[in-house]
């Protein structure tokens, strides 16, 4: 489907910040008793190998479909915003280019397949990661009930058990009711008490309808040799930390731990039973490792260009995003409006391996509207127009409008490459 040129209103520039490119450094002194590097990496190899286990570079494996890329990263992050589409839906498209919104929808909620918990943030994950969370469960079960001190905890949760167990999978309002009528985190008694059971593991969340949570029984919807595969907590960890290894390719102790959420002590205990190798990668200053398959074979093939979503796992981390693209990124959604830089939900642009720009996107009805524009130089003008015309056939628009750009002539230079 052509997208017919678009049309330009109110366009006005605006001053955007400068990516700040991080300063090499001397590498920084392993621990005693941690290996010593075997490997030593260019930053330009650290940032393939990166792309290459994110699914970014290379053909895509469109037989594995959207399944396929939520196994290969481990974890898809959810959130509420919805502006181009929700993330768990951008996080596919960038990989596999446009697959159709409801079979992405699909693979994550129909069947058996995934479930949602917290890891980096909420997210959807693979089924076979349900054993790798226990040691959350248990924190969580140690920890004691969530945030409200519930009047009659137990026969709270009872009272969602036995209906769970009678009419199956429920929402919190099929239950009884979400919220109590006061702001967003005024949860009811059935809500807090079905949360709790989320975290401790009794109940389980294998897809929502109209963004709501179904819950059901964790016994009844996880696979059984899943449900019963009890891991202690080194194991749980050992094995998630491999996991955010093979995901990011190379990846410092911060990176490893933040991928879900660890503490960097965690990582400590686990690291060298990883199987993950010590690298050293120029212009790092701390140490790294690299899973062993990424660092065998040569990272090459086509670069894929597209918008990434802010919560995309290549760069939700904004320590690593700087160091291995000199991209600073900052979601804004939550910044006030006259304190913005880049726009609400600005979209990194990823062309020929590197990040170019952003563009802050909406829809007016059938049009794509680039609300704001930031190009990184003349090179990512063309990138940008094709991003933003394979973007709006995606979500079925037929125009694309930029409304602001940081640079008058690149402006203009992109309304011709759209034309």
């Amino acid at each position: 489907m052509s997208v017919p040129p678009p049309k330009v209103i109110g366009m006005t520039t605006a001053a955007s910040a400068k990516a700040r490119k991080p300063e090499a450094r001397k590498p920084e002194a392993l621990k005693p008793g941690v290996r010593g590097p075997e490997h030593r990496l260019s930053a330009d190899d650290a940032r393939r190998l990166a792309l290459r286990a994110q699914g970014l570079l290379g053909a895509p494996d469109r037989r594995a479909g959207t399944r396929g890329v939520l196994r290969r990263l481990g974890a898809v992050q959810l959130d509420t915003i919805s502006v181009l589409a929700r993330s768990h839906e951008l996080v596919p498209y960038a990989r596999l280019g446009a697959v159709g919104r409801g079979t992405v929808e699909a693979a994550y909620w129909s069947g058996d397949h995934a479930f949602e918990y917290w890891s980096h943030a909420a997210c959807i994950l693979p089924v076979e990661e349900w054993p790798l969370f226990a040691f959350r469960r248990r924190a969580f079960q140690a920890r004691g009930h969530r945030w409200h001190i519930m009047e009659d905890a137990e026969r709270s949760c009872a009272a969602v058990r036995d209906r769970l167990k009678a009419e199956g999978p429920l929402t919190a309002t099929e239950l009884g009711g979400a919220k109590n009528g006061g702001e967003w985190y005024d949860w009811s008694e059935t809500k807090i008490a079905v949360e709790w059971l989320l975290d401790t593991g009794e109940v389980v969340c294998t897809r929502r309808r109209g963004w709501k949570r179904v819950y059901d029984l964790a016994e009844r919807a996880v696979p059984d040799a899943l449900f019963h595969d009890d891991l202690d907590d080194a194991a749980c960890i050992r094995r998630l930390v491999a996991q955010a290894g093979a995901a990011m390719g190379v990846a410092t102790r911060a990176d490893l731990a933040d991928y879900h959420r660890l503490k960097g002590e965690q990582v400590d205990t686990v690291i060298d039973e990883t199987g993950l190798v010590p690298v050293e990668v120029a212009g790092w200053s701390k140490p790294a490792w690299a899973d062993p398959a990424a660092l065998a074979e040569q990272p090459r093939g086509r670069h894929r260009t597209t918008l990434l979503s802010p919560f995309d796992s290549l760069v939700w981390d904004r320590p690593r995003t700087e160091r291995i693209f000199g991209f600073t990124h900052r979601l804004e959604a939550y910044v006030p409006k006259d304190k913005r830089i880049h726009g609400y939900f600005a979209m990194p642009l990823l062309a020929g391996g590197r990040l170019l720009g952003r563009v802050d996107p909406a829809r007016d009805g059938s049009t794509l509207v680039a609300r704001q524009v930031s190009l990184d130089g003349p090179k990512a003008v063309a990138p940008m127009a094709q991003a933003l015309r394979e973007a709006a056939e995606w979500v079925g628009c037929n125009a694309v409008r930029i409304e602001r750009c940081d640079d008058a002539k690149l402006a203009a230079a992109l309304i011709t490459a759209l034309e």
